[in-house]
């Protein structure tokens, strides 16, 4: 398999550690959506990383769904998402919040790289407490965490937290300040440790 999209995507990053995680084979092409668009464009027409291509060829986008195939080709002691139940449905819900502060922090990124002159303030300070809050919900979650996220046992959830909080702390620091989350930055800076994150920084 090939996973196509830079490592300074959360989306991206979130794919690389997973698969590293289930120790799923796969080759990294480090391919920018602006930078190296046509060669981008020529794997898959819609340009959106992160892009996994099948062995049989197949092109899957967006990393919920590329995960959700991967996570189906292993065995399940090797998966990240919890299978069942309470447990499962709480993966999603950490997981939601997490990708909903990671979107967030996108879109200040990119609003930030308009002329000050062009940014709509509004929306800004809009998305900007829209990203606040998503990780204000995963600083209250951290108090549970024991120590990971759900447990002693390292999910889905924790590497897409990690992800995304890493992606704000880089694109948005500024915008969400780690001062505010000191359990949150504990955890990630666990997570960060681990060989699985360490050998895929972000770029």
């Amino acid at each position: 398999m090939i996973l196509v999209g830079m490592l300074d995507s959360p989306y991206v990053r979130r794919c690389a550690v997973s698969m590293k995680l289930m120790s799923v084979p796969f080759e990294h092409r480090s391919l920018s959506v602006f930078r190296t668009y046509d060669q981008f464009r020529g794997i898959n027409p819609v340009v959106k990383a992160p892009t996994l291509v099948c062995a049989d060829g197949a092109v899957l986008m967006d990393s919920t769904l590329i995960l959700e195939y991967v996570e189906s080709q292993v065995p399940e002691s090797r998966r990240l998402m919890p299978a069942h139940g309470i447990e499962h449905r709480e993966a999603l819900r950490l997981t939601g919040l997490a990708l909903a502060g990671a979107e967030k922090c996108v879109q200040v990124f990119y609003e930030k790289m308009r002329p000050e002159d062009k940014r709509h303030a509004p929306w800004l300070e809009r998305v900007i407490g829209q990203a606040n809050a998503a990780f204000a919900e995963l600083e209250r979650d951290m108090q549970r965490a024991k120590p990971w996220m759900q447990g002693e046992k390292l999910t889905a959830a924790d590497v897409v937290v990690q992800c995304a909080w890493r992606f704000a702390q880089h694109a948005t620091p500024d915008e969400v300040l780690s001062a505010k989350y000191p359990r949150l930055a504990q955890h990630c800076m666990r997570a960060e440790e681990l060989p699985e994150f360490s050998s895929t920084p972000l770029e």
